[in-house]
């Protein structure tokens, strides 16, 4: 990334409503829809100035080839700007956002609307490719004889469906879902079950108390059928206790495991939309923007150990920043589990870990976990896979305004053996 200054002008999102919830209704690009719209009126923005829309997808749906254009056509969007579709796994709120730096520092962009969104609610069943085979032979038998013989090749096996959803959650290369992979870290790492409870109780804790803080960032949304206003996210719960924590099963490991659901992401939907601007942009703002991008980063790792992604590409990130990891105030890293984030803690600050795996000669740092997802992470939120990018840094950014803060970091990791990470800062 260049020197360019990137602004993230302003941004909103919809409340995070876990999967078969009031959003289960609500197709993406309804929810993309709504964030679109919503930024674009609370800005009193002319589309017709946004140069590209970009937004984030992980279950693309059928009947939106290109989901992004959809949701931008259905905000009021004109038809004239471009947008397109963006698939990182969990990063593609990210991605969307660092495709839009790269567009505005190469000149061909001012401004760009990135974001992005995801309903875990309507991802589909799949059906084997022999009942395909079947309909399709099926369908060019001309005579009863014909129609008769296929008849007598169908088996009850061809209707078996495939969860799409737990497919996608699983890594084609090490075969590992990610529950999974948490485990690896939770066994390389020594984490165990009481220490994760305990982070997954903080993060309803603290959710629960920033309720008002978050509500900054939100729209309301009326879903249909009741059409009954969702003002909050849905996830937070007000008493969750370490004895409930505790009851629950390991849910990926049933006999040796230490991940449940309750130490685990919430299956999530929701969308997130953001202004991203060049400096002469940013200057005439009709509201101080939200912040700059001092520098961002994508690294790679083996995907069984995944989790450890924030902490590969923070690295990366901070030293395109030429800084280290105590010149930053806020911090958040996506919780995909429990045992991850606290693997990444005691990998941040491991000498050891940083020779063998960063190429360090030193340890990145201590994040302290005072400053670390302070209005709560995705334990209790959600994880939109396709949207949390996006939702980690307007939520870190409107937190540093709060605090009046100069500096953040926003990371998390990625399905596949990746990380993402934004150095965020505000004048």
């Amino acid at each position: 990334m260049t020197s360019a200054p990137v602004w993230i002008l302003a941004g909103v999102r919809t409340p995070f409503a876990k999967a078969g919830g009031p959003f289960r209704g609500a197709p993406v690009y309804e929810l993309g829809r709504v964030a679109i719209a919503e930024l674009i009126a609370t800005q009193d923005l002319d589309p017709a100035s946004l140069d590209e829309v970009i937004f984030g997808n992980c279950g693309n749906p059928a009947e939106a080839a290109n989901v992004a254009r959809i949701a931008a056509l259905m905000a009021g969007v004109p038809e004239p700007v471009p947008a397109v579709s963006v698939h990182r796994n969990c990063a593609s709120g990210m991605e969307s956002v660092a495709d839009a730096a790269y567009r505005i520092q190469a000149g061909a962009a001012r401004l760009v609307l990135a974001g992005g969104m995801e309903s875990m609610s309507q991802m589909p069943l799949l059906y084997a490719t022999e009942y395909a085979t079947w309909l399709e032979g099926l369908m060019r038998a001309k005579t009863p004889a014909q129609k008769l013989g296929v008849f007598a090749r169908f088996r009850p096996a061809m209707l078996r469906p495939r969860i799409a959803l737990a497919e996608g959650l699983t890594d084609y290369v090490c075969g590992l879902n990610m529950g999974q992979t948490a485990e690896v870290l939770a066994r390389e790492f020594h984490i165990g079950r009481a220490r994760q409870d305990e982070w997954a109780l903080v993060s309803h804790q603290r959710a629960v108390a920033a309720r008002e803080r978050l509500r900054e960032e939100m729209v309301p949304v009326f879903p249909g059928p009741g059409f009954e206003m969702v003002r909050d996210d849905v996830g937070p719960r007000e008493g969750q206790t370490l004895e409930a924590l505790g009851k629950l099963k390991p849910y990926f490991d049933r006999r040796n495991g230490t991940v449940t659901v309750g130490n685990a992401c919430q299956v999530t939907d929701g969308a997130v939309a953001l202004l991203i601007g060049d400096q002469a942009t940013a200057a005439r703002w009709r509201t101080p923007p939200l912040g700059r991008i001092r520098a961002f980063a994508f690294a790679g790792l083996s995907p069984q150990r995944m989790g450890l992604g924030p902490v590969f590409a923070a690295a990366k990130a901070l030293a395109a920043a030429g800084l280290g990891l105590g010149d930053c105030e806020l911090f958040e890293i996506n919780e995909a589990f429990a045992a991850q984030v606290l693997a990444c803690l005691e990998a941040a600050k491991s000498e050891a870990f940083a020779q063998a795996e960063l190429g360090r000669t030193q340890a990145l740092g201590e994040i302290p976990v005072e400053r670390l997802n302070v209005n709560g992470g995705a334990i209790a939120l959600g994880h939109p896979v396709g949207a949390s990018g996006a939702r980690l840094l307007l939520t870190t950014l409107m937190e540093m305004r709060r605090r009046r803060l100069r500096r953040g970091l926003a990371t998390l990791c990625v399905g596949g053996g990746q990380g993402a990470a934004f150095v965020l800062e505000r004048d």
